[in-house]
């Protein structure tokens, strides 16, 4: 498992559904320089018969670090390469650690003063919303008072300082707790907004 999608860089070996290595730090942008090192630290140097990374959305550096390297050690392994949602993930783990919750909303930061936003709700955990791209007074009401989680609720807090938000970064090793369906997304980068530049139209 590989996730560079946001500041954290980790990543898993795992077997079934044990995890057998796991790395995790916060690098905020030096996943280049960690990623390859910290793969080459686990077992048999990381070595699986598939591959699973964060598609994001997240940095866009980040999400494409990770990618070109899950892809490159797919080709050079023989291996297939899928992946997930930084979303769908720190979603995940948020309800393993409260049980009770029934819905919430998982913001990350988006960069541009934007975060992106999703809400889900657990078992099955099901997206319940569209992705997002909102600036943080349009994410907060999009909130619905739900419970927020991800990297972007300092934001929201900023604006609420009350509101019922939490920071959390996604870590590989969380990737067992996504559905099965949840880990089969195309390998190839989930953005959350329309790109900055635009083609110039015909003079």
């Amino acid at each position: 498992m590989i996730e560079t999608a946001t500041a954290a860089c980790s990543v898993a070996l795992i077997a079934g559904d044990a995890v057998i290595a796991a790395h995790h730090e916060v690098v905020g942008r030096g996943h280049a320089e960690r990623l390859v090192p910290m793969i080459g630290d686990l077992p048999d140097g990381g070595r699986a018969d598939r591959i699973l990374v964060d598609c994001g959305p997240g940095s866009f550096t980040g999400v494409r670090v990770g990618l070109a390297a899950a892809i490159g050690l797919g080709i050079g392994w023989n291996v297939p390469v899928s992946g997930y949602s930084s979303l769908a993930l720190v979603a995940a783990a948020a309800f393993r650690d409260d049980p009770g919750c029934t819905q919430l909303a998982v913001v990350l930061e988006g960069g541009h003063g934007q975060v992106f936003l999703q809400l889900f709700s657990p078992a099955p955990l099901t997206m319940t919303t569209p992705l997002r791209s909102l600036y943080p007074q349009e994410a907060l009401a999009a909130c619905g008072g739900l419970p927020a989680i991800g990297s972007g609720v300092p934001r929201l807090l900023a604006l609420d300082p009350q509101y019922d938000a939490r920071e959390a970064l996604p870590r590989a090793a969380d990737a067992l707790l996504l559905p099965a369906e949840a880990r089969q997304l195309p390998a190839r980068p989930i953005y959350g907004r329309a790109p900055d530049a635009k083609p110039q139209g015909a003079g």
